[in-house]
């Protein structure tokens, strides 16, 4: 069915992605249309009719002109002004470098966390803009970014994982902006990556929290780094979040952070966890945890405190981010519901959560065998299975 209507700018914003390609044709001037891709991607096409085949040639983006000015080249085109331009792009193609530079970095990139920022800077000096940034994004094929990506994957399969992600961003920003049709990288398969949950013991809980008293007891002037390290573990948050910490964001019974990585959000805190914050000392900085040479500032990362306390507690295997992970192995056991373990964590997504349902899976895997010697017991006649007494037969 032929799709015709009277263009307008705001007629063509309106314009939303079908599951298949399609085509508005403008009631004003014959031949001009806007093709909306199933991306979303919409662009002014011209359907030209030359030497009695017919050909759509695009325009540009919607984003590039308006719709008088989409006619103007229209009629400019038919009536053969612009010569043999029409063979030739009317927005040209830029290469990978000039549009990161020009584009993506003012539309994409400035929104970004300050973090996530640094390691996009290392990612395209090291690697994107060396392989890709003097080739025209249309010249940019799929066989050469699977070409790029088993050789970074053959040093670094994590680094390149990451990198592929922000190259696939950046592809795609292309594709909506016109320059590209398909994405190249999309669909490529990211190299499989094992999964670091490492859970404290009960024992290595223990002896951390042992051993943690008594470096404080030695040092005092520990105390500080200390208690993060209990919040991690009370709370379930990331470093990151405890250690930037501000006043402002403590709450009665809540911490509401509002720039966490996965953005703002609120922590609610235990009786163990309020206690800890409100033994912080009030000295004046906006910083729970500020540090010692510049109070304006929180606490450095190194945490140098961690690497003595895992050692004396056996536990050099251990990260911190581990203890992330101890919570959220306590809340599963403890028969919280993966949504809710899902919220206390800060997870968008339910499918980060679900890599510690094997912790209750290995519950109910003991709660199976702890049945099946039951009905064994039952139908075997064994009253005790664990000292083998049978029950007397009955006569």
């Amino acid at each position: 069915m032929t799709r015709k209507m009277r263009l307008s700018d705001r007629a063509v914003a309106r314009l939303g992605a079908a599951a298949s390609e399609y085509t508005v044709w403008d009631t004003r001037v014959t031949g001009l249309g806007v093709r909306v891709r199933p991306s979303g991607h919409r662009s002014f096409v011209l359907l030209d009719n030359h030497n009695g085949s017919s050909k759509r040639r695009s325009l540009g983006p919607v984003t590039h002109m308006t719709v008088d000015e989409a006619r103007s080249r229209c009629l400019a085109i038919q009536s053969g002004d612009m010569g043999l331009q029409i063979d030739k792009p009317l927005v040209p193609v830029p290469l990978f470098g000039d549009f990161v530079a020009n584009v993506w970095i003012h539309e994409c990139y400035d929104r970004l966390k300050p973090t996530t920022k640094r390691s996009t800077d290392s990612e395209l000096s090291s690697q994107l803009l060396p392989t890709f940034g003097d080739i025209r994004l249309d010249r940019i094929g799929r066989t050469d970014v699977i070409a790029w990506f088993d050789r970074y994957s053959g040093t670094a399969p994590s680094g390149a994982n990451r990198t592929l992600d922000t190259l696939r961003q950046i592809l795609s920003h292309a594709e909506l902006h016109g320059h590209l049709k398909t994405n190249p990288a999309r669909g490529i398969r990211r190299n499989p990556q094992r999964m670091f949950n490492r859970f404290l013991s009960r024992d290595e809980a223990i002896r951390l929290h042992a051993e943690l008293d008594r470096l404080v007891a030695e040092r005092p002037e520990r105390a500080a780094q200390a208690d993060i390290i209990r919040l991690l573990y009370y709370t379930g948050c990331r470093l990151s979040e405890i250690r930037t910490l501000k006043w402002c964001e403590v709450g009665t019974d809540t911490l509401d952070l509002g720039d966490s990585k996965t953005g703002p959000r609120k922590v609610y805190l235990n009786s163990e966890a309020r206690r800890i914050i409100g033994r912080q000392p009030r000295t004046g900085s906006d910083h729970v945890f500020p540090s010692r040479c510049d109070p304006t500032l929180p606490m450095p990362k190194s945490m140098q405190l961690w690497l003595t306390l895992r050692r004396r507690a056996g536990i050099e295997d251990v990260r911190l981010h581990d203890l992330r992970h101890s919570f959220a192995s306590h809340a599963v056991l403890n028969g919280v519901p993966l949504p809710t373990v899902a919220r206390l964590l800060g997870h968008r997504q339910l499918s980060m959560t679900l890599r510690y349902a094997h912790v209750a899976d290995r519950e109910v895997e003991a709660a199976a065998e702890r049945i099946a010697s039951a009905i064994s017991a039952i139908c075997t006649g064994v009253t005790d299975p664990a000292s083998g007494t049978r029950s007397p037969d009955r006569g």
